[in-house]
């Protein structure tokens, strides 16, 4: 008989033995899942719901609440409850006392407070109650921390049958140590979306203040450079150098104008055009009347070439356009005054080449690639005497890539002039 009394016992001791250890393999599994759901977003506020939900269904509580540190009031502020809980919207904002409350004294001492019934306890902070209608009895609280800095105070309430265990606790560390890390990965998640927007924001600022400004100076401008031109051919003597020194003051401004305008530019891909057919001479002759005052004032000679008026290409004519005011700019730019500049295509089997050549300073073959990098020059930017910031090549380039195209130059040197070239691909058919 006692044998069998102390086989039964046996058995019993390794049933709760068994128990024990499905209990433990469920609260383990039950961390992964919270730990792998926790960790999946990087939005605060679904993430601050997982972690209340989680937090509640694991400690058998009523509820359970966030309460993150804010350094500018030194105080605990409520961001988040239980989805379930009727009193969330009336909790969350209302900031607690570091001093005089459990949750600060968790967050100050850092350490875990359990407290099984909270109906005379002095630290017990009630104006949360008193303010969202909630009656807390019972509560368990952890601290919540990131690499040594305190983050907030993580909180379990009203346990719906027993006293707090030691589970509880083991279980709201865990999930206290998780939330900590994930919170301030989703909260530098949002400064790093809020500090995006504002660049956009300032970026679109920027280029409304370039557009706008660009067009308000071009117009005056133009009178400026015809009436300065006008005068200098008229004029003799003094006179006619006060009208030289106002002509070139312009061209230079101009420049910068053209280099505001390229600033918009700098990035571009195949998305951003807006393609039609349409005849290139048409392209040509808008890019022709853009510098034909800048080439008068230069004294230029710039002849355009048309072999085919009909030929039809598919491109953004506007950027196309700016691609070859860019290019005569340059040869503009970088042709001594009297010289001559031409402008021209040619067929080919599946593209079209069009080619602008200059009489001007040439480039020497080791600069060839490198003046298509952007804010690159040949000559030395603190002894320069072409002005600008070295934008429209790069812009040009820019632009007939996008298009599908290439874009290349040879010279023979220092003195003998340049040739660029653009190789855009034909639509088929």
């Amino acid at each position: 008989m006692p044998q069998n009394v102390k086989g039964k016992g046996n058995m019993t001791e390794q049933q709760e033995l068994l128990t024990d250890y499905e209990r433990e393999i469920h609260r383990l599994n039950r961390l992964v899942q919270a730990s792998l759901v926790i960790n999946s977003t990087l939005e605060l506020r679904p993430l601050l719901s997982v972690i209340m939900d989680h937090v509640a269904d694991l400690t058998n509580a009523e509820s359970a609440s966030v309460m993150l540190y804010d350094p500018i009031t030194d105080q605990l502020r409520f961001v988040a409850a239980t989805t379930n809980d009727p009193f969330v919207e009336n909790l969350l904002n209302i900031l607690v006392p570091l001093e005089g409350s459990l949750a600060g004294a968790v967050l100050r001492e850092n350490r875990v407070i359990m407290r099984d019934d909270l109906t005379n306890d002095p630290q017990h902070f009630r104006a949360a109650d008193a303010k969202s209608g909630f009656d807390t009895r019972s509560l368990i609280g952890v601290p919540m921390r990131y690499k040594d800095e305190p983050i907030g105070v993580l909180e379990a309430v009203n346990k719906k049958e027993g006293r707090w265990t030691d589970d509880d606790r083991r279980n709201m560390l865990i999930l206290a140590s998780q939330a900590a890390v994930a919170i301030k990965n989703a909260q530098m998640m949002e400064q790093l979306q809020r500090a995006y927007n504002e660049l956009d924001q300032i970026d679109k600022l920027k280029n409304d203040f370039i557009s706008i400004a660009s067009h308000e100076l071009r117009t005056p401008l133009s009178v400026i450079l015809g009436y300065a031109t006008f005068l200098k051919e008229d004029a003799q003597g003094e006179i006619s150098a006060h009208a030289s020194a106002v002509l070139n003051s312009a061209l230079r401004m101009r420049n910068l104008i053209e280099d505001m305008i390229n600033l918009r530019y700098l990035k571009l891909g195949e998305a951003d055009l807006v393609r039609e057919h349409i005849p290139l001479a048409a392209i040509f002759q808008v890019a022709q009347s853009d510098v034909e005052g800048l080439m008068q004032a230069k004294g230029h000679t710039l002849q355009v070439r048309l072999p085919d008026l009909s030929l039809i290409v598919v491109v953004d004519r506007l950027k196309l356009g700016m691609a070859l005011t860019n290019l005569l700019n340059n040869a503009n730019k970088f042709t001594p005054s009297g010289g001559r500049i031409v402008l021209s295509y040619e067929r080919k089997p599946a593209a079209v080449w069009i080619t602008v050549k200059d009489t001007g300073v040439g480039i020497p073959q080791d600069q060839l690639e490198r003046v298509f990098e952007a804010f690159h020059q040949v000559e030395d930017h603190m002894t320069r005497r072409h002005g600008g910031m070295g934008l429209g090549l790069s812009i040009a380039k820019g632009f007939v890539e996008a298009h599908g195209g290439r874009m290349w130059a040879e010279s023979d040197g220092a003195g003998r002039g340049s040739t660029f070239y653009i190789s855009l691909p034909l639509p088929k058919g």
